[in-house]
Parts: structure tokens; sequence; C-alpha cells
């Protein structure tokens, strides 16, 4: 199995999403050391906004590509190519300002592709990144869960939606929520998040084990 892990956190060594994504990721490869663990951090590597050059270049010949575009559009061919390599996908962010962090939205803009992850038929959009399985390890201050400000979670939502679009329905959320409410808030959730990790550790090997 091919393990693709994406970080997006801005804050290093105390990021609790890098800290917990990295953690399932490493004893998904533990349980089974055949595993392929392949890491873009999009914070020491940041994916490029898209501009013209990217906005015109993917629909552009390669051969008749400038070089400006024929470099952008080589950037998400690349991360494409992680994407579908990968059976297993952990998506790794902070909550930022309701949402995802801008980083991993690079990220989506660079692999969500028409012609390439969807395509529009008579039937409507299809997506054309199946049988992955997802996982959304999701930091937040608040609690966001549960309660009266699930309404402003715009973060898992909006990944769902996206990532149903390009065909990947197999979804699941790993929350570090409440970690802005004290040292022992923090504890608590970390506890839990990595409680819910090992929970999908074993889950995965079972199933390895009966196929």
């Amino acid at each position: 199995m091919s393990i693709l892990l994406v970080t997006s956190s801005p804050r290093g060594n105390a990021s609790h999403s890098t800290h917990i994504a990295t953690e399932l990721a490493e004893k998904l490869v533990a349980a089974d050391p055949s595993n392929k663990l392949v890491v873009r951090d999009l914070v020491a590597n940041p994916l490029p906004h898209i501009d013209p050059d990217y906005a015109t270049g993917i629909y552009t010949p390669a051969e008749a590509r400038s070089p400006r575009q024929a470099e952008v559009v080589g950037v998400s061919d690349a991360v494409l190519d992680e994407l579908f390599a990968a059976d297993t996908v952990i998506l790794a962010t902070g909550f930022i300002n309701f949402n995802i962090s801008s980083t991993l939205k690079s990220w989506v803009d660079h692999v969500a592709r028409s012609g390439k992850t969807f395509a529009y038929g008579e039937n409507g959009p299809k997506g054309l990144v199946t049988g992955k399985k997802v996982y959304i390890v999701l930091a937040s201050g608040g609690i966001y869960s549960e309660g009266a400000a699930v309404q402003m979670d715009h973060a898992v939502p909006y990944l769902r939606s996206v990532l149903g679009f390009m065909g990947m329905t197999d979804v699941e959320v790993i929350r570090i929520e409440g970690v802005g409410m004290g040292p022992d808030a923090v504890k608590a959730a970390l506890a839990k998040a990595s409680a819910k990790v090992d929970a999908v550790v074993d889950g995965s090997h079972q199933i390895a084990a009966a196929a």
C-alpha cells in the first residue's frame, strides 16, 4: 500500500495536526513494513497559488506551452502523480479562520483538474480518483464537531465536497479539537486523537489480514 501524507500547518513541530497525521502514517507503515510512505510538506515546499500561467497552461498542449506555463503545470502534474499513486491519503490541517489552511487549498487547486481528476459527461461531473481511503486530520482551538459552533466548520464540509467531486468518497475525520482551552484540554484532545489513530490502524491491519 502506498500512503500519501500531506501536511500544511505553519506551526512546525508545535503543530497538533502534523503530529497526529504523522503518527497515523508511521503506525500504518509499522503495521505493514511493505507499505510505502510519501510525504508532501506544504510549508517546507509550498505550492504556488494558481495564476494566469497555470490557468491557461493546463488547457494548452504541452508542446505549445511557454516556459512558465510548463513549469507551473509540471508542479501540478507532480502532485497529481503522488495522488494517483496513493492507496491511502492523509490530509493534515489546522482550522484557520473556520476553514483549511491556504497551503492545503493550493494543493486542492493543483489536483482538482478537469480531465485529470474529474470530467464532465452527459450525466454531469464524474470523479476520476477512485478506490482511495482518505483521512482528514484537523486541529482546532474550539469544539466544532458538536454544539452551536458546528455551523462555523467550513473545513470538513468543504474537503468532503471537493474530495467527493474528484471521486474520493471514503473519507474519515480525526479531530484534535479544543486545543485552545488550556493544557488539560490539549492533553485530552491529543489522547483522544491518538486512540482514534490506533483504532484506524487496527482496523486497517484486520482488513489487510483478511484480504
